[in-house]
């Protein structure tokens, strides 16, 4: 983030902290209870937003090298993505091209080569098929033909994009919608991974999303865990197309008053919460990040999982500091313990049948802007604005 939007944001902060307001969305909204739970509107959003738009996957710390590799089930679809030879990143159809088993049923490593269990042909990072077992005998073939399929993929300000069609369309600028300069000063391409965890939850993905939504819960949901570091119901909030950031105001903030401008570090007193359309978040600390990628089981309106995997800076990492790692996990660990099992409660509720809508209040600005992007891509009419 650029030094002039740090201040800014801090000062936003500052203002809201000191008037005792919040960002405000202008009125409330109301969205039907079947937006989580119509297996119609489920089956629409598996086509339309996990098999047919383009999905962040990892950051560039998933594939530190050539030859390093990663697999993904996510969108029923098994994706074997690479960092070839040149130290391209690459992404294919886990598929082998003989028989059409699994060829990598790791979850990441690194190999020079990748051989399908059944028969054993064996592909290179690039896709190329390079060698078919007792060729003699199968009947010769044109290996450049049989290589694996190959899907658009992209590594753009340290994160890794796929899109789930071999004959898909990554238009970066569309879906960045302005976030690629701000992206490109976190420098995420240098961020380590950590480790991943996954949660599953008993909900539609979308209560998962709306979890970082606001922070209007804060003094309630977490008054004795993120309370404490954390100025409840106060944010900064921006959009970008349909991705947005919302910058929550920790207690550090108190610090900066009367302190140089020029000396502000936004993680000093805010934590940064990019939200990446349709499924992904991206929470950003000062030496760590932590990536949520929520899915549904495919068209289950009732059932998601949450991805979460965490990456550190390299510099943090050389001081050897066990909280690097411990913090990120405690955070998320929070989100599975309250946020989830809150969200979970609120699943268990909208399918009781006997409320017919959920509200969205003036302080809960990336509610409104996210349902109705959310939306507007499906061709849905947009929830109207109404008075508090």
């Amino acid at each position: 983030m650029e030094k002039a939007e740090q201040i800014k944001v801090l000062k936003q902060l500052m203002a809201h902290i000191d008037a005792g307001t919040n960002v405000d969305a202008g009125g409330i909204r109301h969205t039907p209870a079947e937006t989580y739970t119509s297996p119609a509107r489920a089956r629409q959003e598996w086509d339309s937003f996990f098999r047919g738009h383009p999905q962040i996957i990892g950051m560039s710390g998933d594939l530190p090298e050539p030859g390093s590799f990663t697999t993904h089930d996510d969108f029923d679809l098994p994706i074997l993505a690479t960092r070839d030879q040149s130290g391209r990143f690459r992404a294919f159809a886990n598929v082998c091209r003989h028989r059409g088993a699994i060829v990598e049923t790791e979850t990441r490593g690194k190999k020079k080569l990748f051989s399908c269990p059944f028969h054993a042909w064996t592909y290179a990072p690039d896709g190329r098929l390079v060698a078919v077992p007792k060729e003699d005998h199968f009947g010769q073939i044109d290996k450049d033909c049989h290589g694996l399929t190959e899907l658009p993929a992209t590594e753009h300000c340290g994160l890794l994009w796929v899109h789930p069609q071999a004959d898909g369309v990554l238009d970066m600028d569309t879906l960045m919608a302005g976030l690629t300069p701000e992206f490109d000063s976190w420098d995420f391409s240098r961020m380590v991974y950590l480790g991943e965890d996954t949660y599953e939850t008993p909900m539609n993905w979308k209560l998962a999303i709306d979890t970082f939504g606001e922070t209007y819960h804060f003094s309630a949901l977490h008054k004795n865990s993120l309370f404490p570091f954390f100025h409840g119901n106060v944010q900064a909030y921006d959009t970008y197309g349909r991705n947005h950031r919302m910058s929550l105001c920790t207690r550090g903030i108190d610090e900066l008053r009367g302190t140089d401008e020029a000396d502000w570090h936004i993680t000093d007193g805010a934590f940064p919460v990019y939200y990446m359309f349709p499924n992904v978040q991206v929470n950003v600390g000062a030496t760590t990040v932590v990536l949520v990628r929520v899915y549904p089981h495919g068209d289950d309106p009732h059932r998601s999982y949450s991805r979460i995997t965490f990456y550190g800076r390299p510099e943090a990492l050389d001081q050897d500091d066990e909280r690097l790692v411990e913090l990120p996990r405690q955070f998320a660990e929070i989100i599975r313990d309250e946020d989830y099992v809150a969200a979970a409660s609120s699943h268990r509720g909208l399918r009781s049948g006997l409320l017919d809508h959920m509200v969205f209040g003036r302080n809960e600005p990336a509610l409104h802007h996210y349902h109705n992007t959310y939306r507007e891509a499906l061709g849905l009419a947009p929830l109207p604005l109404m008075e508090a």
